[in-house]
């Protein structure tokens, strides 16, 4: 019985991750389709560049929402999305640079390096994804045992990392910038959230505020 349960929970766990990396993944092919068809307007590499950003940015967000849902919630699932939804938008950021670089600028250093120093959002931009990076080849358990505690303080750059793609945003947008300060303020309250004494008193309000479920049952019965 034990066995059977463990089965099925893992089975659970297995069909949990293929979902999650299919909702991660549907945004790139929805793009993909767009272009197939034709759909990406008369400036195709603008609205690359942007929907491309635009969902690296959001599951970022996504990645750090992840911590603060399991303080509040004791679902586990979330700490296995925290490193996935990273990695995802990592790769969304990164596919946003090459649209830049490659796409728009035939990979010419010349013309990028002058975009590059006269745009205050590029070289933003850019050093979020040089924080990015590393933070993505690291993420492997061979990474966390030769780093050891060092790999917790290296991967906490990620807070900056969303900081500044946000800024990115904010900095890029000439008119309208509601949409990049609803971004920012979401992250600044995700950043709140894991300030130890947050996020203690937040998973203290969760462990009394409802019994564990053998608990509850045994005082129903």
């Amino acid at each position: 019985m034990h066995s059977d349960g463990q089965h099925k929970s893992r089975g659970r766990g297995y069909g949990f991750l293929i979902i999650a990396h299919i909702a991660a993944l549907l945004p790139l092919a929805w793009l993909c389709l767009d272009a197939a068809r034709g759909q990406l307007g008369f400036n195709p590499i603008r609205e690359v560049t942007l929907r491309t950003g635009r969902y690296g940015l959001v599951l970022l967000v996504l990645s750090l929402a992840c911590t603060p849902v399991y303080v509040l919630s004791g679902w586990r699932q979330t700490i296995v999305l925290r490193k996935l939804f990273g990695l995802y938008g990592t790769g969304y950021i990164v596919l946003h640079f090459m649209v830049f670089a490659g796409w728009d600028y035939g990979f010419q250093l010349d013309l990028i390096w002058i975009e590059i120093r006269d745009r205050r959002f590029i070289q933003v931009g850019l050093l979020a994804l040089l924080i990015l990076i590393p933070l993505a080849i690291t993420s492997t358990r061979w990474w966390m045992r030769r780093l050891g505690k060092h790999w917790k303080r290296l991967h906490r750059l990620v807070y900056l990392a969303d900081l500044l793609a946000v800024l990115h945003f904010l900095l890029l947008v000439k008119a309208d910038r509601r949409r990049p300060l609803v971004y920012g303020a979401i992250v600044l309250v995700l950043l709140v959230v894991r300030i130890p004494f947050v996020r203690d008193a937040l998973a203290s309000m969760r462990r009394s505020g409802s019994l564990p479920r053998r608990q509850r049952e045994n005082h129903n019965s």
